[in-house]
């Protein structure tokens, strides 16, 4: 009897350290979307206070849509993972081939679903898709995912999604979804020679790329979207006033703020001089005007966030909690470099949002869902020392 209360006791249980991380993390977007955005968010309605509003209720909804799902079992969604890996390629399709599709910037990323400025990205829904169903089918196949067979199912669908995304284009999404897929098989135990061999293709391409890249450019060709962004990522201060002046811009914030930053709500770049800096680009701002010290403080809380939710993995009760919260760990990890690697022009500039920070609705919804997601695994998991009893 005693242990079957202490069971319901552990399984009421949630870690709350999580909790507080993803909290401070939220509340510290919020406050650097307000920053950010100020000149942007007067410029474009007059007032500095229309981002700052959307982020705090994206934060708010996204808080409470965590706390839901943290009471959700986690093998109740896992249930309905080919429907949601279905659903997220009719959406994906839905935004490349019917009227629904929303195109900016050169870019069609999002589905318009009629309501007046809502749209959602299945860009980002392609990540928790992706988590759930390789999770889910690498938990019933223990064994064959140590077999090609085994891997199949969830490469060709991350395949068939990938192929969709970059369709978009979107290539930073494409490689994160990519890079999701490869680590949670990696995690269920896939071979070190399919890794090797999914390594030298990687290589392989970027060595295509680079071939592509010179080709053209010793041919005096016009390159395309692609590869114009990687001929600025090697050179971006000879294509300041083109395809490099968002990335010049970021380098020039990151530079003025030094060590200790300028002052919160100092920056001069966000001053309509870097383009829409509230979005993949905060880092910059918050670069400009926390310093490097600032940045170092927010890549701490993220390291503590990645560690503590690879700790819920590992004393996960089951394989299917253990691959859910891993995939959680390294799409937040993933993204997070990305990021940083853009921002600091160490990677080709492509759309990739800085985790919990960055304004937008569809992503911070979709962290939150998951980091809901992970809490219920934490939920119902034993703390070791109850398990070594057990053993």
């Amino acid at each position: 009897m005693e242990e079957k209360l202490r069971k319901i006791k552990n399984d009421r249980e949630v870690d709350f350290i999580l909790i507080v991380l993803v909290t401070i993390l939220v509340t510290f977007g919020v406050v650097m979307v307000f920053s950010a955005s100020y000149y942007d968010s007067i410029y474009a309605d007059g007032t500095p206070y229309s981002f700052l509003k959307k982020q705090a209720f994206f934060a708010v909804t996204g808080f409470v849509m965590m706390m839901i799902i943290s009471h959700v079992d986690y093998h109740i969604i896992c249930k309905g993972s080919n429907l949601i890996a279905g659903a997220e390629i009719l959406m994906l399709l839905a935004v490349l081939f019917t009227p629904l599709g929303v195109e900016v910037n050169g870019a069609k990323r999002w589905l318009s679903l009629g309501l007046v400025n809502f749209t959602i990205m299945p860009g980002e829904i392609a990540k928790l898709a992706v988590i759930v169903l390789a999770a889910t089918i690498f938990a019933k196949n223990k064994e064959k995912v140590k077999n090609l067979s085994g891997l199949m199912p969830v490469v060709l669908y991350t395949a068939v999604v990938c192929l969709l995304i970059l369709k978009q284009p979107n290539l930073s999404t494409a490689v994160t979804v990519a890079a999701i897929a490869v680590g949670i098989a990696f995690l269920a135990g896939m071979q070190w020679r399919y890794v090797a061999l999914m390594g030298a293709g990687g290589i392989g391409l970027v060595f295509y790329v680079v071939a592509k890249v010179r080709e053209a450019m010793a041919a005096d060709e016009e390159l395309g979207y692609q590869l114009r962004r990687i001929v600025c990522f090697l050179d971006p201060f000879k294509f300041e006033d083109d395809e490099g002046f968002q990335v010049v811009q970021s380098l020039l914030a990151l530079g003025t703020g030094g060590i200790k930053g300028t002052g919160l709500g100092m920056s001069v770049q966000k001053n309509l001089y870097l383009p829409e800096p509230q979005n993949d680009f905060i880092l910059a701002i918050i670069g400009e005007e926390l310093g490097f010290l600032g940045i170092a403080a927010v890549m701490i809380v993220f390291v503590v966030l990645v560690w503590r939710i690879l700790m819920v993995a590992v004393e996960s009760k089951d394989a299917l909690g253990t691959l859910l919260a891993g995939g959680v760990a390294i799409m937040i990890g993933v993204q997070v470099l990305f990021n940083i690697a853009v921002v600091t022009s160490s990677m080709p500039p492509t759309g990739v949002a800085l985790p919990f920070i960055s304004y937008g609705g569809n992503a911070i919804w979709i962290m939150m869902w998951l980091m809901g997601i992970v809490l219920n695994i934490s939920r119902q998991t034993q703390p070791a020392t109850a398990k070594n009893k057990k053993e």
